[in-house]
């Protein structure tokens, strides 16, 4: 239950997160969805400050997160900014109509503080849920709502902007969902095992002794040790490969809606539907990792160490070579380059199991700190990738295009 309440948390935020891809194209582009609502003359630098604002606020609030989790636990400080992404989302489209690209780009950089909190208490949660043994299953699974959300933010979007809503309504359908998790969160979650009023008892004694801390593993407060942290090779390592996923995921995320629309030419509903088909098949190839992984380490056919490392090579050295072949593409060959991003994504699904879940590996106990470290550093690079794309790209048509 509380693996379901994580994946669903990720798939709300995520959706309401990169819905804007998809918005940004109808609200600049109003002949290929609804004409019954505003469309917005904005530049590609503007539209690449959009993408990126979130960015800017998301960074600020990883490491204050970390904290708060330790301090307050997850089931308060998770329904915090997902309460709030409900609110500004609701609010979204009266804020543009005021005032214009700046008030889009303030009210993301907001909703980005507050999401910022939101990985470091799912790494939270799941340390202090899954006993070692179903680690990669929960959270694999508990992670795996990260590609649904994007399938459903790029699929549906699109529907939505070309129906009665008009693009207000992907503002408005976030909003709806992201309040209906906060409603079953409250009466659903529980910050450990021990405090939960559902939970067997059989259950709990089985996640206290597997983590051999029957007599109060929830209940220790260890201090941070930060020299250990800042001194250990494998935590850089780490911090290096996601880096390096925050740039190349940020890149397909943000920029797929507009390549489709701006390079391969695509109107809007096409557009939606196959900008949602790559996350499809990372949402699909999560779970046939996630079966590897697990018949891989029941049958003992390698270490834990060297199936992480393994399936992390796998997703993403081919996503790099995909990436790279994407970019000699041009709107005749546009089934190849859909294919590869396709394969691009549907590779790069391993790296939760290859990489996000190894923080809980190297330390349960500070599972949440470590998170917001990694993630605080590792998203500068999805704040630069749109900044980047709106200085390198050239208009090559009459109006201005985004460009992989």
């Amino acid at each position: 239950m509380q693996a379901l309440l994580l994946f669903l948390a990720i798939v709300v935020n995520y959706t309401a997160r990169l819905s804007v891809s998809v918005a940004i194209v109808a609200m600049t582009d109003a002949a290929t969805t609804n004409l019954d609502f505003p469309e917005y003359r904005w530049s590609g630098v503007q539209q690449s400050y959009i993408l990126s604002s979130f960015y800017w606020g998301y960074i600020v609030t990883q490491f204050p997160a970390g904290f708060l989790v330790r301090r307050f636990g997850a089931k308060a400080v998770l329904l915090v900014p997902t309460l709030a992404t409900a609110v500004l989302s609701g609010l979204t489209p009266y804020c543009v109509t005021w005032g214009g690209w700046q008030a889009f780009c303030a009210i993301r950089i907001v909703e980005g503080l507050f999401q910022g909190l939101i990985f470091p208490c799912i790494h939270e949660h799941l340390a202090k849920w899954s006993p070692p043994n179903d680690r990669n299953r929960l959270g694999a699974f508990a992670y795996s709502g990260a590609d649904c959300g994007s399938v459903l933010a790029m699929g549906s979007s699109g529907l939505i902007a070309n129906g009665s809503m008009g693009w207000p309504g992907i503002f408005y359908v976030s909003a709806g969902t992201c309040g209906l998790w906060c409603l079953l969160w409250v009466i659903l979650g529980a910050n450990n095992a021990p405090s939960s009023r559902l939970i067997g008892s059989r259950e709990r004694e089985h996640i206290e002794r597997s983590m051999k801390r029957a007599d109060g593993f929830h209940a220790q407060k260890i201090p941070v040790p930060w020299r250990a942290i800042w001194s250990s090779s494998p935590f850089y390592a780490l911090l290096i490969v996601r880096s390096a996923q925050g740039w190349a995921n940020s890149t397909m995320q943000l920029q797929t809606p507009s390549y489709m629309h701006g390079v391969l030419e695509m109107d809007i509903k096409s557009n939606a539907l196959y900008s949602a088909l790559p996350f499809l098949a990372m949402w699909g190839m999560s779970y046939v990792y996630l079966i590897f992984a697990d018949v891989a380490m029941s049958r003992h056919w390698m270490s834990l160490t060297t199936l992480r490392k393994s399936i992390n090579t796998v997703s993403y050295w081919g996503p790099a070579a995909a990436l790279i072949g994407i970019g000699f593409l041009d709107k005749t060959q546009t089934t190849l380059a859909i294919a590869l991003m396709t394969i691009n994504a549907g590779l790069n699904a391993g790296s939760g199991i290859g990489s996000i879940l190894t923080i809980i590996d190297m330390s349960p106990n500070h599972s949440g700190m470590l998170m917001a470290i990694v993630n605080g550093i590792g998203n500068i690079f999805p704040l630069l990738t749109p900044l980047l794309v709106g200085v390198i790209v050239i208009d090559a048509v009459s109006k201005d295009s985004i460009f992989f």
